[in-house]
């Protein structure tokens, strides 16, 4: 067994044999903002910046550090030069918000990812679907955190949404008020265990690190006019939990466009009645035979679902290509293959011709 300050962060075999093979110091990163980042070391805790050969000549944002990351390190007692990112046993990616086609590490090698979502105002299935193929895709394990039970107007009816929605996945009622929930959310912490907290701005995700943690450690606000929690966590941040165990915390997101994600798992209901379609490429529009939309119709399937998984499936596709080669699709769709857009392009330009 290894005698380590860094075995509470959650190193294994693979840290250690690291650091055996190399005279580099290895470290987990527990903070990350605007390019700085805070790495805990054998030593403590230690500023540092990415090494110029890392910030120049990697194309890749997602492969630069993120909070969770275990890396290797040059430098003193003062400053850390990142050199280098130890392999990932999980990695969650959202797509920059905007239109740039990027994605950005949220957190890495966590083991469970909480999905927390409010029982209020914040309640939004199609949300929850759309975190849930992301965590699916990292490599983590997701578990649906329903907050501010106190507050849900139909709870049984919420439940079995949710239910239907997250096959799979483990699903946790929770209420900060009346401090249930948390007896279910411990059972996945523990020593050498990494879990983190996602979800949309205000859902009570800082409360519900403060109840885990027992102290003030993150900032909390209330609820605004409108019933939704304040947006409070501005940065990524790992925390040692008193009972073992590291605790990433992440801002909350307005949006989380899709990098990559697992469409299949997230949709496995779907998935499980289009193995019973008369045509295996059947996209479930018009086709004969489409178990799929027999269950749309037979009330057995929620037609919002089935939209949703057209529409993350297309943007999954999407994913990574550049405006031209999206355009190209969807026209490629309209108007039927390559020989029809060849078509319709010729035509344009003859059009050009006459007005020019």
């Amino acid at each position: 067994m290894h005698e380590s300050n860094l075995l509470p962060w959650g190193a294994n075999d693979s840290v250690f044999s690291a650091q055996h093979q190399s005279t580099l110091i290895p470290g987990r990163v527990i903070t990350q903002e605007r390019g700085q980042y805070t790495v805990v070391t054998e030593s403590g805790e230690l500023p540092a910046v990415l090494s110029g050969k890392m910030l120049y000549n990697t194309g890749d944002i997602t492969t630069f550090p993120g909070v969770g990351d275990w890396v290797l390190l040059a430098g003193d007692d003062h400053l850390g030069v990142i050199q280098d990112v130890l392999p990932r046993t999980s990695c969650i990616v959202r797509k920059v918000a905007g239109t740039e086609q990027r994605g950005q590490v949220i957190a890495t090698n966590v083991d469970t990812v909480f999905i927390c979502m409010a029982l209020n105002e914040d309640f939004n299935l199609r949300r929850l679907e759309r975190y849930l193929a992301v965590v699916w895709e990292s490599g983590a394990t997701p578990v649906v955190v329903l907050t501010k039970a106190d507050l849900a107007g139909d709870l049984p009816a919420r439940l079995t949404e949710v239910g239907r929605v997250a096959p799979g996945a483990e699903v946790i009622t929770t209420s900060a008020y009346e401090q249930t929930g948390m007896d279910a959310m411990r059972v996945h912490l523990g020593e050498g265990t990494t879990i983190a907290f996602i979800g949309s701005s205000g859902v009570g995700k800082s409360t519900l690190v403060n109840t885990l943690v027992g102290a003030e450690v993150l900032a909390t606000g209330g609820l605004r006019n409108d019933g939704q929690g304040r947006h409070i966590t501005t940065h990524r941040e790992a925390i040692l939990l008193p009972g073992g165990g590291v605790l990433i915390d992440t801002p909350g997101m307005r949006e989380l466009g899709l990098e990559s994600a697992d469409i299949d798992r997230t949709f496995s209901d779907i998935e499980a009645l289009a193995a019973q379609c008369r045509f295996a490429d059947c996209s479930h529009q018009q086709e004969p035979g489409c178990a799929v939309r027999l269950a749309v119709n037979r009330g057995e399937l929620d037609a919002d679902r089935l939209a949703s998984w057209r529409k993350l499936s297309k943007e999954v596709d999407y994913a990574g290509k550049s405006s031209r080669q999206i355009q190209d699709e969807k026209l490629n769709r309209m108007f039927g293959g390559k020989a029809g857009l060849k078509a319709v392009r010729k035509r344009t330009k003859d059009m050009q011709k006459l007005r020019g």
